[in-house]
C-alpha cells in the first residue's frame, strides 16, 4: 500500500471538467491532486496519440498551475470519508499496478460517462463495438475498427465518429440514425456555434460520400468469425421496424451508440443524491448533497466537453471558497454554463431512446455478454417473479461479469419494467480490482500537514 501526501482537493478524472476544476482550485491556492486512469490527460473526449493533442487540451493542460500534482495511471476504485476529509483508493502504475491512497480535504468527481448500449441479435460478434470504442481505438492508437464500417444508433456523436473513421481511411457505408432529429433542427441550431458545427458535419459527410439515413436502425448483425453484414430496417417513431423490407448492408465493422450514461460509481459510494437522468445532484456551485464532495461534467448530466469545462471551473472555484480561499466573483461563467446546459437538455430531448428497440430481440439474443445471459433467461426470471433489475440479476446473473452491468444494466432495467432514468446500480467498487489488492485493505489514512483539520469544507458564498 502506497500512501501519498494529503491534499486540499483531489480531482478524479483528467478530462475537460477535471482539468478546468484543478486549474481553478490551484490558482486560488489549493494543493490539488489530479488523478486519471489513462497514461495521458484529456479523458475520452481529448484522448490522443502522443504529438497529436487537441489545441484545446493543450491550452487546458498548459494552464495547470504548479500547485497541481498530476497522477496519471491511477485507477480510482473507491472513495470514503475519513477524519479531516476523504480517502481515495486507487491502483497506480499502469501494467505493474500497486494499491495507493490519496488523502484530501475535499473531492471533485469528474469521471465522465460511458456508452449507452442496447442489445440486438449479433451484437456479440467480433467487429461490433460501441461508437465510443471505435473512436477510442482511432484516437488512442490510430487503429481503424475496420475497412468497411457501418455507424448506427442515435445522437450527434455518430457524425464525428463516422467522419473521423472516413478521414483515417475507412469506407463508411452509412450512418443509420434511429431517431428523427431533423424535427428539432431549428431549436438545436440556435445553440452557440451549432450552425457552423452542423455545416462542418454536413460537408464532411458529403466529402466522404457517407450516406446518412434517419428513421433507420441496425436491428441485427451477421457473420461467422466476425461481422460481415448488418440488417438495416426502417423504423417508426417508437423504433419498431415497419413494413417495407429490411436491407442487408455489407461491412466488416459496426460502431453503434445510443448516447452516454454518467459514471456514478464514486458518487453512489459516498452517498451523493442521484436525480433522474440519472445524474449526480449539484447546486449552483457544483456541490453534491455530501459536504466536501463536488461533481462536474458528465457526472451531473451529459452535456459535452465545453459545458464540462465550464462546470469544472465553477466546481474548482467553489471548493476553494469553501476551504477559505478568496475567490473573486465570475458571474459570466455561471451564465455561460446555464446557456450551455439548456442547449444540452434540448439535445438530449431531440435524441431519446425509444422503447421499440425491444422488438428487435429474439429469444437467443444475448442481453449480458459477460455472463452470456440470453433474452429468454431474462424473461424466465421475470416470469419467476423478478420485479426489477436487481432481482433479475439474482435469478439470471446479468450484470455479474467483468463490466459489472455497465454494458447491460440499462437494457436489463428496461426489460424489468424500471425507468432507466432512475434505475442506478450500486457497485461496491468503481473499477475492476484483484482480490489480492482488495485484501490488503485501505490502510491507515495518509498523514500530512492538513490532517489537523477536523471538518470537511463549509459551504461558502459561490464565487460565481
Amino acid at each position: 500500500m502506497t500512501s501519498c501526501d494529503h491534499y486540499d482537493l483531489a480531482v478524479v478524472g483528467g478530462g475537460p471538467a477535471g482539468l478546468a476544476g484543478a486549474a481553478e482550485a490551484a490558482s486560488a491556492g489549493l494543493a490539488v491532486a489530479l488523478l486519471d486512469a489513462g497514461p495521458r490527460l484529456g479523458g475520452q473526449f481529448y484522448r490522443h496519440w502522443p504529438g497529436r493533442e487537441h489545441p484545446r487540451l493543450l491550452r487546458l493542460r498548459d494552464a495547470l498551475p504548479r500547485g497541481v500534482d498530476v497522477l496519471t495511471e491511477h485507477r480510482v476504485w473507491s472513495a470514503e470519508r475519513r477524519p479531516g476529509g476523504f480517502a481515495v483508493h486507487c491502483l497506480a502504475g499502469g501494467r505493474d499496478e500497486r494499491p495507493a491512497e490519496i488523502g484530501a480535504r475535499a473531492l471533485l468527481i469528474a469521471t465522465g460517462a460511458h456508452d449507452l448500449v442496447l442489445p440486438f441479435p449479433g451484437w456479440d460478434l467480433p467487429g461490433v463495438m460501441t461508437a465510443g470504442g471505435a473512436q477510442a481505438l482511432l484516437k488512442g492508437g490510430l487503429v481503424l475498427a475496420g475497412s468497411r464500417v457501418a455507424v448506427a444508433g442515435t445522437g450527434p456523436f455518430l457524425l464525428p465518429v463516422a467522419i473521423s473513421l472516413a478521414e483515417a481511411g475507412a469506407r463508411v457505408v452509412g450512418v443509420f440514425e434511429a431517431g428523427r432529429p431533423l424535427a428539432a433542427a431549428g431549436a438545436l441550431l440556435r445553440g452557440p456555434g451549432r450552425l457552423a458545427e452542423a455545416a462542418a458535419y454536413g460537408m464532411g459527410l458529403a466529402r466522404h460520400r457517407i450516406p446518412y439515413r434517419t428513421g433507420h436502425a441496425v436491428v441485427a448483425a451477421h457473420g461467422d468469425a466476425r461481422v460481415d453484414r448488418v440488417t438495416v430496417a426502417r423504423v417508426d417513431a417508437a423504433w419498431r421496424p415497419v413494413p417495407g423490407g429490411p436491407a442487408a448492408v455489407e461491412c466488416d465493422a459496426l460502431a453503434v451508440g445510443y448516447g452516454f450514461l454518467p459514471q456514478l460509481d464514486l458518487a453512489l459510494q459516498l452517498g451523493c443524491r442521484i436525480v433522474p437522468g440519472p445524474a449526480a445532484y449539484v447546486d449552483a456551485g457544483r456541490r453534491t448533497s455530501v459536504p466536501g464532495v463536488y461533481a462536474a461534467g458528465e457526472t451531473t448530466g451529459v452535456g459535452g466537453a465545453v459545458l464540462a469545462e465550464a462546470e469544472g471551473r465553477i466546481a474548482g472555484r467553489a471548493a476553494a471558497a469553501d476551504l477559505g480561499r478568496r475567490v473573486p466573483p465570475a458571474p459570466g461563467l455561471s451564465r455561460r454554463a446555464d446557456r450551455l446546459a439548456a442547449f444540452a437538455r434540448a439535445l438530449r430531448d431531440a435524441y431519446p431512446v425509444r422503447d421499440g428497440w425491444r422488438s428487435w430481440l429474439t429469444d437467443d439474443t444475448l442481453i449480458c455478454r459477460c455472463e452470456e445471459v440470453s433474452h429468454a433467461r431474462v424473461r424466465e426470471a421475470l416470469a419467476l417473479g423478478a420485479t426489477d433489475a436487481r432481482s433479475v440479476k439474482l435469478l439470471a446473473r446479468p450484470g455479474m461479469g467483468w463490466c459489472q452491468g455497465r454494458m447491460c444494466g440499462y437494457a436489463v432495467a428496461c426489460l424489468a419494467g424500471e425507468d432507466p432514468a432512475s434505475a442506478v446500480p450500486r457497485r461496491p467498487v468503481a473499477q475492476p480490482i484483484r482480490l489480492r489488492d482488495l485484501a490488503e485493505g485501505p490502510g491507515a489514512a495518509p498523514r500530512g500537514p492538513s490532517d489537523q483539520i477536523s471538518d470537511p469544507p463549509r459551504k461558502g458564498t459561490d464565487p460565481l
